[in-house]
């Protein structure tokens, strides 16, 4: 999965900074040993440290029943979902609990991999979740996962460049005023995520689902992407970020990170981006890897005292909602994340179900979020004063939430995703109508297992 390029374990949110060492089990590979029933933890590889701490805390609390062993899978989200698909399809039994991106329950659902929750524990795992990150975890009505964190991007922007020092609310209003900021020497760029890969899939989902539109139905195979003019709508948005006055002429190779780059090298006047990039630039402020800005924000050597992340020792680098498509709508952000679930092989489920409901209470996702970086699902967090303090961006991941979106619930979800990125990439290229019409009939192929994967 993308969505979380993060900082190492040194993320500091404020006045949160504390280190914690920890503990892994190290414990027989599978099932039981001599020491009981040991339950595998397969876990991304962000945010494995917190993940370790969970599996800890969750065998303290089975009072030796059992021990939850967390194991790291690979960094990348593809080689994540390939080796758990591997190890399920050769019914590898030493697999028990897992994380899954947001996007892949349907395919687990639908191939049999995750087992569904029984009732009593959908029941508890439903009251307190977010609606969002609590959809992401069904398919057909049913959850087959808890939702472990979520995520949602925000607009960053620098404060010293907006006109009437406030952030635009539209997507057409920060085209505008990063075209005028182009015209007078100043930094200009939007920093996006326009490179062929999922990052991409997310952009143009959100500006779609911004704009009313969809790109399957609900049964996860009717294509919709051409009905309406959202699609046109969300393309021109595109088009016209990567082709303004004073664009980022790499835009077609923009990523997490290198927004994150170009708005710490004092480039970009605006970011989409995950909440990541505060703590991240807050950490290389410390080491002092910020430039110093001149009077007109522009990158100097010369020693102002002022950086992209504060100007006159006030925060400068801030976060607002997402700009709108729709003048007066919300935007409808795509959600990230990490559900947890039950493999089919695990040879102890009722005790796995157990674990899942302690790996994601609100201890574990308050060390998540805090050390991590990753927003919790529980709301109770969210209005927590002690979790507000400890989470700057609190208030406008709670507020995208509210008006999320998902990426296409599908079984095919990874056929349409690449059909997807192949056919907006480079971006700049992209012609509106013809484009919707060449998605439309990708998808369709997607759906439809047809084609070629590019």
């Amino acid at each position: 999965m993308l969505h979380r390029t993060k900082p190492g374990r040194s993320l500091k949110w404020g006045l949160i900074g504390a280190a914690t060492v920890l503990t892994v089990p190290l414990l027989a590979a599978c099932g039981s040993s001599e020491d009981g029933v040991v339950l595998s933890f397969y876990t991304a590889a962000d945010g494995a440290e917190q993940y370790a701490e969970a599996a800890a805390n969750c065998t303290a609390a089975a009072g030796g029943r059992y021990t939850v062993e967390q194991r790291t899978l690979p960094k990348g989200a593809d080689d994540q979902r390939l080796q758990l698909a591997r190890r399920l399809t050769g019914n590898d039994s030493s697999l028990d609990i897992m994380t899954l991106d947001v996007v892949w329950t349907a395919e687990f659902a639908e191939a049999g991999w995750a087992l569904p929750l029984p009732p009593d524990v959908a029941a508890k795992v439903g009251e307190g979740t977010l609606e969002g990150p609590l959809e992401s975890a069904k398919w057909q009505d049913q959850l087959y996962a808890a939702p472990l964190n979520t995520n949602t991007q925000l607009l960053w922007y620098r404060k010293d460049l907006m006109p009437d020092g406030q952030p635009p609310q539209t997507w057409d209003q920060m085209i505008d005023i990063a075209e005028g900021l182009a015209g007078e020497g100043r930094p200009s760029w939007i920093g996006v995520q326009g490179k062929q890969y999922e990052g991409l899939m997310v952009w143009f989902n959100t500006l779609l689902a911004s704009a009313g539109g969809s790109v399957v139905a609900d049964d996860g195979t009717t294509v919709t992407v051409a009905d309406g003019d959202a699609a046109l709508t969300a393309l021109e948005v595109m088009k016209r970020v990567a082709t303004a006055k004073g664009a980022d002429p790499s835009v077609s190779q923009g990523d997490e990170a290198s927004s994150r780059l170009g708005m710490e090298s004092g480039k970009s006047a605006f970011e989409v981006n995950w909440p990541f990039v505060l703590p991240g630039m807050i950490e290389n402020a410390e080491k002092g890897d910020l430039p110093f800005i001149d009077d007109k924000g522009n990158p100097t050597s010369e020693n102002t005292g002022n950086t992209v992340l504060t100007v006159d020792g006030q925060q400068n680098f801030l976060p607002a909602p997402y700009p709108s498509v729709i003048p007066g709508r919300p935007a409808e952000v795509t959600i990230g994340g990490f559900n947890v679930a039950v493999a089919k092989t695990s040879r102890h489920p009722d005790l796995a179900f157990e674990a899942v409901q302690c790996l994601r209470n609100e201890e574990n996702q308050r060390n998540n979020a805090v050390n991590g970086g990753v927003p919790p699902t529980l709301a109770s967090l969210y209005d927590d004063p002690a979790f507000q303090e400890a989470y700057p961006a609190w208030r406008e991941v709670r507020d995208g939430l509210d008006t999320a979106s998902v990426r296409p619930v599908s079984p095919a979800y990874q056929s349409i995703s690449t059909l997807i990125t192949a056919t907006l990439n480079p971006v700049g290229d992209i012609d509106p109508p013809r484009t919707v019409d060449e998605l439309a009939e990708q998808v369709r192929k997607a759906v439809n297992s047809e084609g070629l994967i590019p």
